[in-house]
C-alpha cells in the first residue's frame, strides 16, 4: 500500500471498495482514546459500518507525537493537524484543511462524506465536499450554543446557532439523537433533520460487574448506597444541583457515599467542597463498567446535552437513575418505571426525588432493574442499521424518500421508529 505526503496529511490510499458497499469518509474531531459520548459513539458506528463491509475512511486530528494512522482491514485513518482545546489539554480541535481534503477526495473520491462535528475541521470537510461535489451528511452532538452562557459568553449564543444552522443545512441529512431535539432544531431553522437513536453496549455495561472489593476500596460497608456520577466535571455539567440533591440525600441516609467519575476544569473545586466524597478519575472499558455497576444510584443534573450516553450507560448497569426529563432520559425512562424524571430546570424537584429514592432501598433495586431491562433493546446493531439506511439513500441520490416527511423503520419488538 503506497503511502502518499500531503500538506497537511500523511494519506494512505484505500484498497478498492467491496462490490456493493461504500467508501464513507467520516470527519471528526474526537476519537478514542479521548474520553467523551461523542468519541465512543463514534467508535461503535465506525466498526459496525466495517462488520457490514463498508470502507472508512476517518479524518480526525493526530492526538500527540506518538499518535499514528490505523490501518487495517475496510479502516483508514488520515490524521490531521490540530491544537489542544482551551481548559481541555487532552481533546483536540482540528485546524482548516480545505486544500488537503480537496486532494485526498480528488485522489480517493468517497461515496459518501460524513461530518461528525463542527470545529474548523469539519468546516473545511464542508467546503471540500461542496467543492467537489460529494453527497454529505452530518450529526448534531454538540449543544455548542448552550453551553456558551456557562463560559460567560452567553452572547455568543445566536451567532453560534447561525453558524450551526447554517453549516448544518448544506447537508443533505442531519441526524440527531432525540425526537425532543429534532423539533427543537427544526423550530429554529433546521432542515432535513432525521432522528437516529444512540446504543449501548449491555455486554460491557452489566450489573454482573459490581464489584464489593471496589466499593469496600471506597469505604463503604456491605448495604450501604453508593451515589455515582459519570462525566466531564464542568460548568455546562449543573454539578451545584448535584451537590445540593447529595446534602438532602446524606441527610436521610448519612452512609451514603458519593462517587464522581470522570475529570475535568471543574475537578479542584469539587474536592474542596466534597473532601468525602470518592474520586475516581477517568475510567475506561470494563474498569468503567464496573464503577458504574458498583453503584446504585445514578444522579444526572445535566441540562446541556444532545443525549447523554452516560444515562443509557448507568441504566445498562442497572442503576436507579435520577434526571431531568429530555435528552437520553426523556427519550428512555418512564418516570417512576425505570428511573425519576424531575421537570426540566426544576432544582428543588430534582433534590426531592433524591432525598425520597436514598430512603427506599427496595425502590432502588426496582428501578435498576427495570432500567437495565430497558437498556437491553438499544443494542448497536439496530442503530448502525438505521445509519446505514440513511448513508445508502444519500450516496445513491434517494433524496426525495429523505426529503420526505418521516423516514420510518420498525425495531424489535413492533416499535416504530423515525429515521
Amino acid at each position: 500500500m503506497r503511502e502518499t505526503t500531503l500538506s497537511n496529511a500523511i494519506v494512505f490510499e484505500q484498497l478498492p471498495a467491496i462490490r456493493k458497499s461504500l467508501r464513507i469518509a467520516v470527519v471528526t474531531e474526537t476519537y478514542p482514546p479521548e474520553v467523551n459520548g461523542v468519541a465512543m459513539t463514534v467508535a461503535h458506528f465506525i466498526e459496525g459500518l466495517r462488520k457490514r463491509n463498508h470502507e472508512v475512511q476517518l479524518v480526525r486530528p493526530r492526538q500527540d507525537s506518538s499518535d499514528c494512522a490505523g490501518n487495517h482491514e475496510r479502516f483508514h485513518e488520515v490524521l490531521m493537524r490540530g491544537l489542544p482545546i482551551p481548559r481541555y489539554p487532552s481533546l483536540k480541535m482540528g485546524l482548516p484543511a480545505k486544500k488537503s481534503l480537496v486532494q485526498l477526495w480528488t485522489m480517493h473520491r468517497p461515496d459518501l462524506v460524513h461530518i461528525v462535528t463542527e470545529g474548523p475541521l469539519g468546516w473545511s470537510a464542508l467546503q471540500a465536499a461542496l467543492k467537489l461535489k460529494l453527497p454529505m451528511t452530518s450529526d448534531f452532538r454538540t449543544n455548542f450554543h448552550a453551553y456558551s452562557r456557562h463560559y460567560g459568553i452567553g452572547w455568543l449564543k445566536k451567532p453560534i446557532a447561525a453558524y450551526l444552522r447554517k453549516f448544518h443545512n448544506r447537508c443533505l441529512l442531519t441526524m440527531v439523537p432525540t425526537e425532543a431535539m429534532r423539533s427543537d432544531l427544526a423550530a429554529i431553522g433546521f432542515r432535513n433533520l432525521r432522528v437516529v437513536a444512540r446504543g449501548v453496549d449491555t455486554r460491557m455495561f452489566n450489573p454482573a460487574r459490581r464489584s464489593e472489593a471496589l466499593r469496600a476500596s471506597w469505604s463503604v460497608a456491605p448495604g450501604d448506597p453508593v451515589v455515582i456520577h459519570v462525566g466531564r466535571m464542568a460548568p455546562e455539567k449543573n454539578l451545584d444541583v448535584l451537590l445540593m440533591a447529595f446534602d438532602a440525600m446524606r441527610l436521610r441516609q448519612p452512609r451514603a457515599r458519593l462517587v464522581f467519575v470522570g475529570d475535568g476544569p471543574g475537578v479542584s473545586i469539587l474536592r474542596s467542597r466534597c473532601p468525602d466524597a470518592v474520586f475516581a478519575g477517568t475510567r475506561t472499558g470494563e474498569d468503567l463498567a464496573t464503577h458504574y455497576a458498583s453503584g446504585d444510584v445514578f444522579l444526572f443534573p445535566s441540562l446541556t446535552e444532545t443525549f447523554g450516553n452516560v444515562t443509557i450507560e448507568a441504566m445498562a448497569s442497572g442503576l436507579a437513575i435520577v434526571a431531568y426529563g429530555y435528552a437520553a432520559a426523556s427519550a428512555h425512562i418512564t418516570h417512576g418505571r425505570n428511573g425519576l424524571l424531575a421537570q426540566y430546570d426544576k432544582a428543588d424537584e430534582f433534590v426531592r426525588l433524591a432525598e425520597g429514592l436514598i430512603g427506599d432501598p427496595g425502590r432502588i433495586g426496582h428501578l435498576g432493574a427495570a432500567a437495565r431491562l430497558a437498556a437491553e433493546a438499544l443494542d448497536w446493531d439496530r442503530v448502525v442499521g438505521q445509519l446505514e439506511s440513511l448513508f445508502l439513500m444519500a450516496a445513491s441520490g434517494g433524496m426525495n424518500l429523505l426529503h420526505s416527511e418521516s423516514v420510518q423503520a420498525t425495531a424489535p419488538g413492533g416499535h416504530v421508529m423515525r429515521l
